[in-house]
């Protein structure tokens, strides 16, 4: 970001930055770009412990919203409720206005990451405390992404069910992992059967992490009822059935990495 864009940013956000007010929750519309405006869900807790920018999978965002609530079955979409109850604001990251869907090569471009730092700066705006990115299925992509290229302004970087398979541009694995320096959490589902994410390439992402101040890999094998694509968000792979307990996981990490 450019330091006229910093001291202009503002200002943007108060002249063009939109709004659709809900029951509890707001969808921002952030400009990102020239002409270009990013959606942004934004949904505060109570005395607050800190703030997760969270990263849907698939195409991204976060779906329509209804009485103030993102109605995407995406994993971190659909646990909103747990991270309030867990006292963490939830920022989730939607998809910019020239976009229909976020691919695997988007979310390493610079676009993508342009788009990112503006709603970054937004969110900060918004809470003064701690700032971690949480990223699931082909969001952790977009979320390891992020956390390299902004880590020295992040607390720190939670994976779920992430995208593991060589083959794949933007795996995990085959991005820069040895520049993160700030913690990183790794949550697998022991049963998850996407082809894409199997859970025996995810150890790959600990070995990447070389100078990480503190990492960890937690499988977790709970949950009921998986349906569905292996790959979407109903099965093992969307941590179904298991959701409170999976943001549980999260929200402990977040408070007190390391323990």
């Amino acid at each position: 970001m450019t330091t006229r864009l910093k001291r202009t940013l503002p200002g943007l956000l108060c002249s063009l930055l939109a709004f659709t007010a809900g029951a509890e929750g707001r969808t921002y519309h952030i400009p990102t770009r020239d002409g270009v405006t990013t959606s942004l869900y934004w949904h505060g807790a109570a005395n607050a412990k800190a703030t997760v920018l969270l990263f849907p999978g698939g195409g991204g965002g976060f779906g329509k919203v209804e009485d103030g609530r993102p109605q995407s079955n995406n994993f971190l979409v659909r646990s909103l409720p747990h991270f309030l109850a867990n006292g963490l604001n939830v920022a989730i990251f939607g998809r910019p206005g020239d976009r229909q869907e976020l691919d695997y090569a988007d979310r390493i471009g610079e676009v993508h990451l342009t788009d990112v730092r503006q709603v970054l700066a937004f969110v900060r705006s918004q809470s003064a405390g701690p700032l971690w990115i949480v990223g699931t299925s082909r969001g952790t992509i977009s979320a390891t992404a992020v956390a390299i290229d902004q880590q020295d302004s992040i607390a720190g970087l939670v994976l779920t069910a992430s995208v593991v398979n060589y083959k794949k541009t933007g795996a995990v694995p085959r991005q820069n992992l040895a520049a993160i320096r700030i913690p990183v959490l790794v949550l697998h589902h022991a049963r998850d059967a996407c082809e894409l994410c199997r859970p025996h390439e995810v150890p790959a992402i600990l070995r990447g992490l070389t100078q990480a101040a503190i990492k960890k890999e937690i499988f977790v094998s709970g949950g009921a009822n998986p349906t569905g694509d292996p790959c979407a968000a109903l099965h093992w792979h969307g941590f179904i059935g298991m959701e409170a307990e999976a943001v549980g996981m999260i929200a402990e990490w977040i408070a007190a990495p390391g323990e």
